[in-house]
């Protein structure tokens, strides 16, 4: 039986801040040389799953550079392949002007569904990150005959709130789904992976969901009181990386001795779009312990414990301690950068500091979501010479000499 993947990657995600100023967050690098996507894309690929539909709204230009016509994930094919969806106006068939949530996205989309003639509804999110065979999940749904079935696997009790969480029977049928409940006996997360029946779920968003706009929320539960909805357990790592938090951990878990996230696994090979670059290069005088460096990175200070991505320099007498920094940044003499998060094309100056001190002030704009140490610096940004940064800073895209102030910024700032 067929299978139509439908990757929803239009989120604007807010809480990666500034990573999301110019892209989605699907579209966000990862672990050096990767898009978050890719897992997603790659995950298909190595499933076998070969015609995937990538939904897009939230600043997509990025995401459509770097998936293109789909070649390194062999999905450039005149039989399937990928193709990227954007969002449109509509004022027929019942859809609202704009789209308006997950389950919008799809319907708005569902003659794509229709013309794929697929049997199977495979639904992603664009921004996870894990390693998963879709095919035993298929068939688990099949052998089933379930009209939609949820990927699902067990959380600790305090992260229960951050899920749509899942109560089932011992025959694996859901008996509830609850969306991020404040309080729940369930351990069952969803991890936004779901199969769906292409005639059920056409049926529905054009009739009784006609009013759904959200999965988790609507249409899911919907389904759950209505049809045969059964919970598939996967076992392996996954990871949510919409917060600053989770992506910083996400990134940091790869420099384990053995990490969770094996990204060098010769049997299931995560694809990107590779750029052409010299080798890592590390100088006669330069300290390296315990990182990630991707090609091109050009080391002549000292790195610990730290993401670099392609063409990343660390000049001479500069010091990078437990930080991700992306593509071309360049962190000039004397400098230091701790527990940060630089993006790409980033100029720290001569002797100026990233992540000082012990004063661990929330930040004031998102004191719920950095408030663990993580400075996070734009793309683009150029922080003058000698500046000092505190801890839980955001540093906004662009910014230049002129926009700071004279000598330091405190912990917990932020400057757009």
């Amino acid at each position: 039986m067929s299978t139509l993947a439908l990757i929803l990657a239009g989120g604007a995600g807010p809480d990666l801040h500034v990573l999301t100023a110019n892209r989605s967050d699907a579209a966000v690098p990862f672990g050096g040389k990767y898009r978050v996507i890719d897992f997603a894309l790659s995950n298909c690929v190595n499933s076998n799953i070969f015609n995937v539909s990538v939904l897009t709204q939230y600043m997509p230009r990025s995401l459509n550079e770097h998936i293109r016509a789909g070649k390194p994930w062999d999905l450039d094919r005149d039989d399937g392949g990928v193709r990227l969806l954007h969002p449109y106006q509509a004022t027929t068939d019942g859809l609202g002007t704009w789209e308006q949530g997950s389950s919008d996205a799809i319907r708005f989309n569902l003659d794509v569904v229709r013309e794929s003639r697929a049997e199977h509804i495979l639904v992603l999110a664009g921004n996870h990150i894990y390693k998963m065979n879709y095919q035993p999940m298929v068939e688990f749904h099949q052998a089933r005959r379930a009209d939609v079935t949820v990927g699902v696997l067990a959380v600790p009790a305090h992260q229960t709130q951050r899920f749509g969480m899942v109560t089932a029977d011992a025959d694996g049928r859901i008996t509830r789904f609850e969306e991020k409940p404040r309080r729940t006996r369930s351990i069952l997360a969803s991890m936004g992976i779901y199969i769906f029946n292409a005639e059920a779920l056409n049926d529905v968003l054009l009739g009784t969901g006609q009013s759904h706009r959200q999965l988790g929320r609507e249409t899911v539960p919907w389904f759950v009181k209505h049809k045969r909805v059964f919970a598939y357990e996967f076992e392996g790592y996954w990871a949510n990386v919409s917060t600053i938090p989770a992506y910083y951990a996400a990134n940091m878990g790869l420099l384990a001795d053995i990490p969770a996230l094996d990204l060098s696994d010769p049997r299931w090979v995560i694809h990107t779009q590779s750029e052409q670059r010299p080798p890592v290069l590390v100088g006669a005088e330069a300290q390296v312990n315990g990182n990630l460096l991707c090609d091109g990175a050009l080391i002549e200070g000292k790195v610990v414990r730290s993401v670099l991505g392609p063409g990343v320099y660390v000049a001479p007498g500069a010091e990078v301690h437990d930080s991700i920094i992306m593509n071309d940044t360049v962190v000039g003499p004397g400098a230091v950068v701790d527990r940060a998060i630089l993006d790409k094309h980033v100029t720290i100056g001569e002797g100026a500091v990233v992540g000082h001190g012990s004063d661990n002030t929330p930040n004031s704009s998102s004191p719920g979501i950095l408030n663990t140490g993580i400075t996070v610096v734009g793309k683009r940004a150029s922080i003058p010479a000698g500046m000092v940064v505190g801890r839980n800073v955001i540093l906004g895209p662009h910014a230049r000499a002129e926009d700071f102030p004279a000598g330091q910024i405190a912990s917990g700032t932020t400057l757009r």
